[in-house]
């Protein structure tokens, strides 16, 4: 199906990919395949591979890798690509989208306690002839997997298989936002202030509510919720300056990049500036009195899915960037922001590498990089001069 061409008024919209992506062949880099781009060189290597629709990566302290499978298995990943799978968590529902999903670490995860070594896994609960997008932890102990603890899980199993939404990201207070996508069968539970479909949720490290949360004191309005009218986040970073931005994925040629706000509603499906897959006729107004514009619209058939803001030496040329991750338009899109506007954007990997699943700046500033594939990888990125 073809991506629509859809005229609109808003100035917020860019052409995405203002500046392309140059390859130069060959290996001259000792990491991998070196890649200019507009601002730097970069290097494209293979740490690990084989994984089946790999999902979410994240880092243990001692510099090896958590890599989740969306058939529900948990690998650990040594510096030679080397993995092992762990045992231990609760069967997933794997079909459609579903699965074993975002993987995070506790905050305090390492210290000298031990207490907090948990790692917070968001995976698709079987319930009858339905599911339910779930958040669980449990205790990493030894070199293995411990307790699992059931935190939290939406308030209605449904199906269709799809759009579970299911980043986490932590916010500087210690709580936990999960993105809850509307699972695709009735787009209007993401307005529904009853129903956590279509939401991003606040929780506690223990699952708890937040006494804080925005609508605590609205009997109408389920406690957890923090936004509203959310299709499908799938990228979900909360950047150094406290900033909370989520990828989206939307109808045709209606993916979104947001800032995330207590209380907003952002409106799908009442506002999108996508299609109908069918028709390809508009959706929905491209704006509405008490309800969030998108901050930038993809146009094309982006399909996001992971996001990183990127800080530190390593990649000082982007420093306060984000990085998004496509799936069908296999690409990296750099995204340069001034505030809370986006104000340029740089294709990057385009095609390269396949489906961008997940994108995370690792504890040695690097860019990592998961594909979604039957046999998929994860994809490290340096600067190309990096010893």
């Amino acid at each position: 199906m073809q991506d629509a061409d859809r005229k609109n008024p808003f100035s917020r919209r860019l052409m995405p990919g203002a500046a392309a992506l140059c390859l130069i062949i060959g290996t001259a880099s000792a990491q991998g395949e070196v890649i200019e781009t507009e601002h730097l060189a970069i290097s494209l290597e293979r740490v690990a591979e084989g994984f089946e629709h790999p999902w979410a990566v994240a880092f243990l302290p001692d510099g090896r890798y958590l890599v989740s499978e969306r058939n529900g298995q948990l690998n650990v990943v040594d510096g030679q690509g080397q993995s092992r799978a762990l045992q231990g968590l609760p069967q997933v529902n794997h079909h459609g989208q579903g699965g074993l999903l975002d993987v995070v670490l506790h905050p305090d995860f390492g210290d000298a306690s031990g207490e907090h070594d948990w790692i917070y896994f968001t995976w698709s609960k079987p319930d009858a002839n339905g599911s339910r997008s779930a958040l669980s932890r449990v205790k990493w102990e030894n070199d293995a997997l411990g307790d699992v603890e059931h935190l939290f899980e939406q308030d209605r199993a449904s199906g269709p298989g799809r759009h579970y939404g299911s980043r986490l990201a932590w916010l500087g207070d210690g709580t936990l936002l999960m993105s809850i996508g509307d699972r695709g069968s009735d787009p209007t539970r993401a307005q529904a202030s009853d129903d956590h479909a279509g939401s991003t949720v606040r929780l506690t490290d223990t699952g708890g509510v937040p006494d804080d949360n925005p609508f605590v004191d609205d009997a109408d309005t389920l406690d957890e919720i923090y936004t509203l009218g959310n299709r499908n986040i799938q990228g979900l970073v909360v950047r150094r300056n406290g900033d909370v931005w989520a990828s989206e994925h939307g109808p045709l040629a209606g993916d979104e990049l947001n800032l995330i706000e207590a209380g907003n509603n952002y409106g799908w499906p009442e506002v999108t500036l996508g299609n109908d897959y069918a028709t390809n006729e508009p959706l929905g107004a491209d704006s509405l009195p008490g309800m969030i514009d998108p901050h930038y619209d993809f146009e094309i058939r982006f399909a996001p899915s992971g996001l990183a803001d990127v800080s530190g030496e390593l990649f000082s040329a982007w420093e306060g960037n984000l990085l998004a991750g496509g799936l069908s338009s296999e690409q990296l899109l750099r995204v340069v922001l001034d505030g809370d506007r986006v104000i340029d954007t740089e294709r990057l990997l385009e095609g390269k590498i396949g489906r961008i699943r997940d994108v995370r700046q690792g504890p040695d500033g690097a860019i990592y990089l998961l594909t979604d594939a039957s046999q998929g990888s994860l994809y490290r990125l340096l600067p190309a001069d990096h010893p």
